[in-house]
């Protein structure tokens, strides 16, 4: 039989590539037809036509790179929140959706009127060279060609006519304002009494049966469970890790000295007088001519007494900002003065006096008076921060690659993070985390991208390392679920206490609103007002210590008929009683009447084009299929 086989290899190889190759091609096309399929993925669509999950990542991602711009110092975890994730969403259906309206009218910009706007609008004047040409290198530093820039543009300007009839329909007179916000800042005259939760509690024993009916009832079951968390180990690829394990000799640092003699000396600075006589550039000749003789002479004179040249100045230079100084410009670096002033200077010896030096500004006569600086330092003095620099760039050149290397070994060995630790010579660190990163969390554990691994069925069940993960520029992480705890009720006896006094928080607070309501009833029926605090005036404006329930709650009172009365839980342990006095009109003083009015525009503005958009919705039938988006989004 094995002789068969030896004698026939070929025929067998063919019989193998036979059987092979097609459960190869079928397992390969599967694997590309899967991970295509998640790229095409719909997350979302507008009449009909799909937004793909692939095009909702490069929204995420432009939003990100947007915001970052605006706000450096922005919270990372806020750019990878559900909130965010679902506005990127809604800013993809929002553009289709007046692309589809925009075909469906058959708005068009024409090439004029394109050309007209672009020269005509202000908006665009940052954009416009002086001979009204498109500023290339500006649209260039956006990632964009004027081709490019162009049709953005047009496109831009078509999608606004889909709005701009709603926009332009608002009933913005100052009349309607001054209604709006007459209603608005309304100001109302009350007496209080208020009720606290807390006066009632010293008299209040909860009951046993009480405490064990609060602690069951699954309104307050979140309450008391322990959070679902996970004990992991983690691993952190970065520049700092790797420094750790780069070496370097001496011979190498001495040699990056050297190259970089330039950083590690102390820059040289002259201070220097002057005396200016005054020549515009595009003076005559006569007059520059003459400007030049009076510097000689006055040069000449400083020459044979040096001692006198500040006086000297003092009483001739045309520089009014130093000649009040004796010339002084004190202390300054290159780069700081005109260059003929700049090369004199520092060709110049401490005490000497220079020859007119001609500048755009007219002729100078200059004296040397201090120089300072200019040392190199030496290499044993800073030799720490040289090999500190040198392991940071060592460490910047492996990176790519450990990077590669991290990823395959954690994927590859998955059951553990140590062979990589190993590998690359790096640290296993612990942790407890849970879904969220805890308040004040930093770096990895702060990264919402890393803790959605920890708790995916292939870290949890499968007992896998996550994959790398990159939670920030240059750093790479690697987690490994140790033990999982699923949330879970904590006994009675652990938590009685927090329960007996969320218990008594709530009897007190029935026996406030019960003596609150008695109290109403009683001033209701006409009863004494003593108890009442003074009058005093509130208003939306001015709300005078008021929570916003209360203060809403005394501005929705009905006024009809004065006084009035009502009472309202604080939502704070307090039930408060409120007797309306009388009503004033807003203060004048609160509002502006031209900015009231552009406010109530504004806001009718976004109110009208709000509801447009969700007619727009309804009428091409946008469908939200991502889950995060379907939960939180507003129905059309």
């Amino acid at each position: 039989m094995f002789e068969f086989v030896r004698k026939h290899t070929r025929l067998f190889q063919f019989i193998l590539l036979i059987l092979i190759l097609p459960s190869f091609a079928l397992v390969g096309m599967q694997g590309y037809t899967s991970f295509m399929d998640g790229a095409n993925a719909s997350v979302a669509t507008v009449d009909g036509h799909k937004i793909t999950q692939t095009e909702w990542d490069n929204a995420k991602r432009q939003q990100a790179e947007r915001l970052r711009a605006q706000m450096p110092n922005l919270d990372p975890k806020l750019l990878d929140s559900p909130e965010a994730q679902r506005e990127a969403l809604e800013g993809l259906v929002r553009e289709r959706v007046l692309q589809a309206a925009a075909k469906d009218e058959h708005f068009v910009v024409s090439d004029e009127r394109l050309q007209s706007l672009f020269l005509n609008d202000p908006q665009f004047a940052f954009l416009r060279n002086p001979d009204g040409t498109v500023n290339k290198a500006l649209i260039a530093s956006q990632g964009m060609s004027s081709q490019m820039f162009v049709e953005r543009l047009r496109q831009d300007l078509t999608l606004r006519q889909v709005t701009a009839g709603v926009a332009g329909s608002v009933p913005a007179s100052n009349a309607n304002a001054a209604l709006a916000f007459d209603a608005l800042l309304q100001q109302r005259e009350v007496q209080l009494q208020r009720f606290e939760a807390k006066d009632f509690a010293a008299r209040i024993e909860p009951t046993e049966a009480q405490i064990e009916a609060f602690y069951k009832d699954p309104a307050h079951a979140a309450q008391f469970q322990l959070p679902e968390s996970a004990q992991i180990q983690y691993l952190v690829l970065d520049i700092e890790a790797l420094k750790a394990g780069v070496t370097v000799n001496e011979e190498e640092l001495r040699k990056y000295y050297d190259e970089n003699a330039s950083r590690y000396a102390v820059a040289e600075e002259r201070r220097a007088s002057h005396i200016l006589i005054k020549a515009d550039k595009s003076a005559p000749a006569e007059e520059r001519s003459k400007a030049k003789a009076r510097a000689e002479e006055l040069s000449a004179e400083a020459r044979k007494n040096p001692a006198a040249f500040a006086e000297l100045a003092r009483k001739n230079s045309q520089d009014e900002g130093s000649a009040v100084n004796g010339g002084d410009l004190g202390f300054f670096g290159r780069g700081a003065m005109v260059k003929p002033f700049e090369d004199a200077a520092y060709a110049m010896k401490k005490g000497e006096v220079s020859l007119p030096v001609e500048s755009d500004f007219g002729y100078h006569v200059i004296q040397l008076t201090g120089v300072r600086g200019g040392e190199k330092k030496s290499f044993e003095s800073v030799h720490a921060e040289v090999e500190a620099e040198v392991r940071k760039q060592l460490a910047q050149k492996r990176y790519s690659e450990a990077a590669e290397q991290f990823s395959n070994l954690v994927y590859e060995q998955a059951d553990g993070l140590q062979p990589a630790a190993d590998k690359l010579k790096l640290s296993i660190a612990t942790a407890t985390v849970q879904r969220t990163p805890a308040p004040g969390a930093t770096g990895p554990l702060a990264s919402t991208k890393l803790l959605e691994a920890v708790f995916g069925n292939d870290a949890l069940r499968n007992k896998r390392n996550t994959e790398a993960l990159e939670t920030a520029p240059n750093q790479m992480t690697a987690a490994h679920v140790v033990l999982h705890k699923p949330a879970q009720m904590q006994p009675l006896a652990e938590v009685k206490s927090q329960v007996r006094n969320q218990v008594l928080a709530k009897l007190a607070m029935a026996e406030a609103v019960k003596a609150g309501q008695a109290r109403l009833a009683a001033l209701q029926k006409g009863g004494d007002a003593s108890g009442l605090s003074a009058p005093v005036l509130v208003s939306r404006a001015q709300p005078q210590g008021l929570s916003r329930k209360v203060l809403e709650a005394v501005l929705a009172a009905d006024a009809s008929k004065l006084p009035g009365f009502i009472g309202v839980e604080t939502g704070e342990g307090a039930y408060v009683v409120a007797r309306l006095v009388k009503l004033q009109d807003r203060d004048p003083a609160v509002v502006d009447a031209k900015r009231a009015a552009q406010q109530y525009a504004q806001a009718w503005t976004a109110a009208e084009a709000q509801a447009y958009a969700n007619a727009l919705k309804t009428r091409f039938k946008v469908v939200m299929k991502a889950p995060s988006a379907v939960a939180s989004s507003p129905a059309p």
